[in-house]
This record gives structure tokens, C-alpha cells and sequence, in this order.
């Protein structure tokens, strides 16, 4: 896979020089036309071995093109405030906006490299990290990224020879880290564990490109050529010409039954019971947070359902019971400016909480198969993809200690109607009621099609969802805190 790249190649500086500035103008031209067009992001990841010129190839490229619209991202080690996360959380927070330019050093390929190569992990963990890593370039290009990867090549003689140079000249040998030494005697463990990578994350939609670093004119131009052409490329393609997948509908009860329907909505509490076990659960639930255990786990509560279903005060419940240092709650609404220039899970990855704590999503990330989905607000395609995106999501999550536990706080249509006129003739309920919800009401069917869906497709062992028979608000309240407590027990009985 390498061997192209170990074969000397060289450009003259004549040549080179006679190239530059017609390279120059056209990558700024480029450049323009993205910050102006402002259609998708790129994402530069720059990997390889160590003194193959990937700083100084990123510098040059940063004295041609505008360094206001590149951001360069250096992930080092770890800080505790990443540690308290799951690992992706560190990179959806450095993610460039549309119209812009991210480039990535120290990335998920460096990571997983590196604990490979020194022996942290075995070759199934890694071959886990590459299906996370396929899994999150996809998404990406999904929504419209540009993704391209560089791996820098040097063979083991051609590294050593650089290392020596730099070691003997006074002006540059302080660019040598001990990482440099490090990978030095680590070089064939590198690259063979560097060649498994390539090998199974070159994909049509993100492929890897190997420069030669020995020669700096030569890989400064081929950086510089490829960046450019994949800039063209991408700001040529006609948005509305991309790909839209497997979008057939879904499966259908053919006896008019479905899950919404098959909830029990007379279930109720009288008020007596309703105080006991209101207090006992918040209780329960104090002393969970508290819990040394917590230290391991955050935990992240969904809260989904018909309007006026109730969500605000089940959540005002949960809150009664605990510090507002231990929780925070983050209402969903239509996504800002700055939102629209990401991915849509960027503004749910920028808000999971570090260990210990508590985030309660009022709305959530699944207003793309929902809302987004009944009003139009995006693609079949889009939709279709988001079950399999949410899961894997939610599984990250999982993976490193989050408690994931989902609302459907469901109604019928009669008590829909009875508290939409009741909050018409309350003072301090009015604003509560939108031309919105009205609409909504409409398109009742289409919803409840749309929720049976989210739950088939979304409801795992890992992340299930609670379905709140919500007619009556005392039996809701009381659900929803049992649930939540219930699925932090079963979490600290686990680890």
C-alpha cells in the first residue's frame, strides 16, 4: 500500500516555483466560492509518520489559502473534561461550520493507532475503533461534509535519515518530540497497524491519500493539487443530484393496529397514592445521584410525546428532587443558524453531560424522524439513514457510561383537545397554545405512524423506550421517575 511512496519522488524548485502562484490562486478562489456557497464543511485529517513534514505542509497551506476560514485542531492527550465523555464528543465539538475548513491533527486515526502499536488494546478493539470511525465518515459525508485524508509517508531509512538531520541542525532540531524517537523504534508495528487502517477506511466517499514527504516541493504540490481538486469537485456537484438510498415505505399493520394504540390510557392515581409515591421516587431518585457509583455513569433522560402531553411538568418533577448543580435541562427547539452549519447531532453531542451528571433533553434528536420527517424538512434519504445514525449514537453513549433512558408521553385525542381549550382559558397557560399545535392536530395519524416507526427501529437493550400511558398526569409523573430510577440501579448493578 505504501510503495508508491517510498520511491523518491522529487519536483525541482524551478518547477516548483513556476507552479505555486497559479496553485495559490486557485485554491483562494476555491476558498471563496465555499465560504460563499456555504453548502458543506471540510474536514482535513493529517496522519502518517512522524518527520514526514505534516506541520510544515499544513503551515504552507495555511501562508496560501486564508487562515480565517481554516481552523487547525491538535488532539493531544486527553483533558479530564473529555475523559468525563464518551471519545467522539472531543471531535463533534471541533467540527468546522459549512463554508469552512477544519484540519485535524491527533485525530480518531491517531488514537487508535497509537493504543494499537503500544499494546493498550488487542486487534479487536481497533477493528472496532475502524468501524466507529467508517461509521462516523459516513454520517458526515451524509450530511454533506467533504472529507479528505492525507497520510504521510516516510520509509524507515528515509525517517531515520530526517530525524538525524534535524537532530544536527540547531535551528530546527527543537521539532523533534519524543514521540518522533518513540516512533522511530516503533516504525514497523506503525505502519503495518497504519496499513490495516488505510486498507479498510478508503471509501469512495472519503478516500485516503498517501503523499511522500521526503521532498518538500513534491508533497507541498500534491497536497496542494488534491485539496484543490476535491474543493472543485465538491462545489461543482449539484446538491440535489446526491444519492437518496433505499427509501421505500416502511412495513405497515395490515389490521389497523399499532403501539400508541395498544396503551392502556385509563390508567390513572388517585391523589393519595399519587403523593406517597411521587415523594418516595424522588427520593429514591436524590439518593441515586448522590451514589458513589455515579461517578461512572452520567445519565441523559429524553423526553418526546404529543403537545400537551405533559412533558413540562414531568420534568419539573424530576428536578424537584435533586440540586440544580447535579442537573441541566436543555429545551429543543428549531435549530439556529449556527446549528444548520453542522451536522444535526452536533447541537445534542455539544450537550452530554461529563460523569456524574444529569442532562434532561426536552425534545431531542429525534425530531429528525419526526418532525422533520411529517413536515418535509428533510429528505426521505435523510430520515431513512437517521434510525441507524441515532442508534449508533446512542450506543456510543452506552459505551462509555451513559445512562440512556426515553419518553413517548402519549395521549389521546379527546385529552389533547380538553387541555388545548383549557390552556385558551387560562391566563398564565395561554402562551403554551400555538396556530402550530392546532396544525398538528391534523396530521395526528401521520405522527403516531411516525412514532410507531421510531420505536421498532430505535428501541434497544441498550437504550429502550419508556411508553407513558398520559391521560392522567399523576400516573405520568410517577412513571417517569420509577423508570429513570429503575434504569440507574440496573446500571450500577452492572459496573
Amino acid at each position: 500500500m505504501f510503495e508508491s511512496a517510498e520511491i523518491g519522488h522529487s519536483i525541482d524548485k524551478d518547477t516548483y516555483e513556476a507552479e505555486v502562484p497559479a496553485l495559490r490562486e486557485a485554491l483562494l478562489e476555491a476558498q471563496y466560492e465555499l465560504k460563499q456557497q456555504a453548502r458543506f464543511p471540510v474536514i482535513v485529517l493529517i496522519n502518517g509518520i512522524e518527520g514526514a513534514g505534516k506541520g510544515e505542509t499544513v503551515k504552507l497551506l495555511n501562508e496560501w489559502m486564508d487562515p480565517r476560514l481554516i481552523e487547525v485542531r491538535t488532539f493531544d492527550q486527553q483533558t479530564d473534561e473529555e475523559l468525563a465523555r464518551p471519545p467522539a464528543w472531543r471531535y463533534w465539538r471541533a467540527l468546522p461550520p459549512k463554508g469552512r475548513m477544519g484540519v485535524f491533527f491527533g485525530n480518531w486515526y491517531s488514537q487508535m493507532l497509537e493504543g494499537r502499536v503500544h499494546g493498550q488494546f488487542k486487534d479487536a478493539v481497533l477493528d472496532q475503533a475502524i468501524a466507529g470511525a467508517e461509521r462516523l465518515e459516513q454520517m458526515l459525508c451524509d450530511e454533506g461534509a467533504l472529507i479528505i485524508k492525507f497520510w504521510f509517508h516516510l520509509s524507515k531509512k528515509q525517517m531515520k535519515a530526517r530525524l538525524k538531520a534535524l537532530k544536527e541542525d540547531p535551528l530546527h532540531n527543537w521539532r523533534i518530540s519524543p514521540l518522533d524517537w518513540q516512533q522511530s523504534e516503533t516504525y514497523d508495528r506503525f505502519v503495518r497497524f497504519g496499513e490495516r487502517v488505510l486498507r479498510r477506511t478508503s471509501r469512495d466517499y472519503a478516500p485516503w491519500h498517501v503523499i511522500e514527504g521526503v521532498d518538500p516541493h513534491y508533497r507541498s504540490l500534491a497536497v496542494g493539487r488534491i485539496l484543490l481538486e476535491s474543493l472543485q469537485a465538491a462545489l461543482a456537484n449539484n446538491p440535489k443530484g446526491k444519492h437518496q438510498g433505499n427509501v421505500a415505505p416502511l412495513g405497515r399493520s395490515i389490521d389497523q393496529k399499532s403501539l400508541l394504540g395498544a396503551l392502556d390510557m385509563t390508567l390513572r392515581l388517585d391523589k393519595h397514592d399519587y403523593q406517597e409515591q411521587l415523594v418516595t421516587e424522588q427520593a429514591r431518585l436524590a439518593g441515586l445521584l448522590r451514589d458513589k457509583r455515579m461517578r461512572r455513569h452520567a445519565l441523559v433522560a429524553v423526553f418526546e410525546g404529543n403537545d400537551a402531553a405533559g412533558k413540562g411538568g414531568a420534568i419539573r418533577r424530576v428536578a424537584a428532587a435533586l440540586d440544580p448543580r447535579q442537573y441541566r435541562i436543555v429545551p429543543i427547539a428549531a435549530p439556529t443558524e449556527e446549528e444548520r452549519a453542522q451536522p444535526y447531532l452536533w447541537r445534542f453531542w455539544r450537550h452530554i453531560p461529563a460523569r456524574g451528571k444529569f442532562t434532561i433533553f426536552d425534545r431531542s434528536w429525534y425530531g429528525r424522524v419526526l418532525v422533520e420527517r411529517v413536515e418535509g424538512f428533510c429528505s426521505p434519504a435523510d430520515w431513512m439513514r437517521a434510525y441507524g445514525e441515532i442508534n449508533d449514537f446512542e450506543e456510543q453513549l452506552s459505551n462509555a457510561g451513559v445512562v440512556v433512558v426515553k419518553f413517548w408521553l402519549a395521549i389521546d385525542q379527546q385529552t389533547q383537545l380538553e387541555r388545548f381549550e383549557e390552556r385558551e382559558q387560562i391566563p398564565f397557560k395561554r402562551y403554551k397554545i400555538t396556530e402550530e399545535d392546532w396544525r398538528n392536530r391534523d396530521k395526528w395519524d401521520v405522527y403516531s405512524e411516525a412514532v410507531g416507526d421510531m420505536v421498532d427501529r430505535t428501541s434497544t437493550e441498550i437504550a429502550p423506550w419508556t411508553l407513558v400511558e398520559a391521560n392522567d398526569k399523576r400516573w405520568t409523573r410517577v412513571k417517569v421517575l420509577r423508570t429513570i430510577n429503575q434504569a440507574l440501579e440496573a446500571a450500577f448493578a452492572k459496573r
